[in-house]
C-alpha cells in the first residue's frame, strides 16, 4: 500500500508541474524546440561541481546551461541546451520515477516532441560472460525482469533451473510462449534496428579509458574471457527490474529468461532498473501521436559486474559494491555513458535538417 501511495503521489505532482506554473509559461508562446531529450535516471549530489552522477556530465560538458523549472518532478528542475536544442532530465531511480518523469515530460505544453529523439544513458551492472566493466552498450531489446511467478526457492521442483515462471504460465519454460504484451504486463520492447546499428557504427571505434582500478576489477574474473578485454562499445540486450539482484545463479536466471522471451534471439549483457517503463511510457504517449518510440535509444555503460568472481561468494559481491558510488566502474561508467552518447546525441541535433523527418540508417 505505502508503495501505491508513492507511485500515486508522484503521478499527482506531475500532473500539478502540467496544470500549474507549466501552463502559466507556455499558455501565449510557441513551443520550446526539442531534437533531443537526453534521459538520466539520478545525480549524487549537485547538477555541477562535485561528484557527478549519470546527469551532471550532461550538464557542465555538452552543456545544458539553460535551467527549466519543473515542479513536482524528482529533480525539479531540467537542463536546455538552446544552440542544440536539447533537453536533459534525471527522472529520478526506479521505473515508477521514470514512468512519471517521462509522461510528466511528454505532457508539458512548452515542449513539442513530435520529432524529438530519446536518449536514455545510464549505468548498469554487465554479465561478465558478455563483457567487462567500463564499457559502453546499446541495447537492441528490453526484457521486463520485473513481472513473472515466482516460487520460493525452498520449495522448487527438482526439475526446474530456478522458481520463475512467466505471468500466464506455469511451467519456466512455457510453452506456447505468452505474448510480450498484453493485459497482463509488457515484457519485451524491440528498438528500430536500423537506428541501434546507426548509433553503434558511430561509436564503435571509440577507445574508452583503461584505468588500473578497471584492470585490478576484470582481472579477477578468471575463465570469463569477454571480461578480460578492455572495455569497449558493443551492441546488448538490457534486463530491466526493481531488484537489484546479483550472483551466479540470478544471473542465469536473467540470461534464460532473455532467452526465453526472445525465443533465443536475445543475449543478456546489461541489468538495469527503468528501461522498462521508459518504453512503457514512450508507447502510451505515442498512441495520442505525442512521441516516435522509435526514436529512442538505450545506452548502458557498465559499473559493475552481476555476479562474483571464481572464489567469491554472491553476498561478498553485495558487501563490496551495496552502495552506488561504490560499483567497481562507478567513475569510468558515469564518464563512458556522457562521451559515448553525446556523440549521438550531437549528430542528431547538429544535423536536424537530415534527421528531422529522417531517421539516422534509413537513408
Amino acid at each position: 500500500m505505502n508503495r501505491l501511495k508513492t507511485l500515486l503521489g508522484a503521478t499527482a505532482l506531475s500532473v500539478l508541474a502540467i496544470s500549474g506554473s507549466v501552463s502559466n509559461a507556455s499558455a501565449k508562446s510557441r513551443p520550446i524546440p526539442v531534437r533531443v531529450v537526453v534521459v538520466t535516471t539520478f545525480e549524487l549530489g549537485k547538477d555541477t561541481g562535485d561528484t557527478p552522477g549519470e546527469y551532471q556530465n550532461w550538464v557542465e560538458k555538452l552543456p545544458l546551461s539553460q535551467e527549466i523549472p519543473a515542479p513536482g518532478t524528482d529533480h525539479d528542475v531540467m537542463h536546455y541546451n538552446p544552440e542544440l536544442h536539447v533537453l536533459g532530465i534525471a527522472s529520478g531511480e526506479g521505473p515508477e520515477h521514470m514512468a512519471s518523469a517521462i509522461t510528466a515530460l511528454v505532457l508539458d505544453p512548452r515542449f513539442d516532441l513530435k520529432h524529438a529523439y530519446f536518449v536514455l544513458a545510464g549505468i548498469g551492472g554487465v554479465d561478465p560472460k558478455f563483457g567487462t566493466v567500463g564499457s559502453a552498450i546499446w541495447a537492441p531489446r528490453v526484457i521486463n525482469g520485473g513481472l513473472s511467478h515466482l516460487i520460493d526457492p525452498r520449495e522448487i521442483p527438482r526439475s526446474w533451473p530456478d522458481g520463475f515462471t512467466p505471468v500466464q504460465g506455469s511451467l519456466p519454460d512455457e510453452k506456447p510462449r505468452p505474448p510480450l504484451h498484453s493485459v497482463s504486463g509488457d515484457m519485451v520492447y524491440t528498438f528500430n534496428p536500423q537506428f541501434v546499428q546507426w548509433a553503434y557504427g558511430l561509436t564503435k571505434n571509440m577507445t574508452l579509458p583503461d584505468t588500473p582500478g578497471l584492470q585490478a576489477s576484470r582481472a579477477r574474473y578468471k575463465g570469463y574471457p569477454e571480461a578480460l578485454k578492455a572495455p569497449s562499445v558493443m551492441v546488448g540486450d538490457t534486463i530491466s527490474g526493481e531488484t537489484f539482484w546479483v550472483g551466479e545463479k540470478m544471473n542465469a536466471w536473467a540470461e534464460r529468461w532473455v532467452r526465453y522471451w526472445t525465443d533465443n534471439q536475445g543475449t543478456l549483457a546489461t541489468t538495469a532498473e527503468e528501461d522498462v517503463a521508459f518504453c512503457q511510457a514512450l508507447a502510451a504517449q505515442a498512441k495520442a501521436g505525442r512521441v516516435d518510440p522509435q526514436r529512442a535509444l538505450i545506452l548502458r555503460t557498465t559499473s559493475n559486474f552481476d555476479m562474483q568472481y571464481p572464489g567469491q561468494t554472491a553476498a561478498e559481491l553485495l558487501a563490496e559494491e551495496a552502495h552506488e558510488g561504490s560499483y567497481s566502474a562507478f567513475i569510468p561508467s558515469v564518464e563512458a555513458a556522457y562521451t559515448v552518447g553525446s556523440v549521438v546525441v550531437r549528430e542528431l541535433a547538429t544535423h536536424w535538417d537530415k534527421y528531422e523527418k529522417t531517421m539516422p540508417g534509413a537513408e
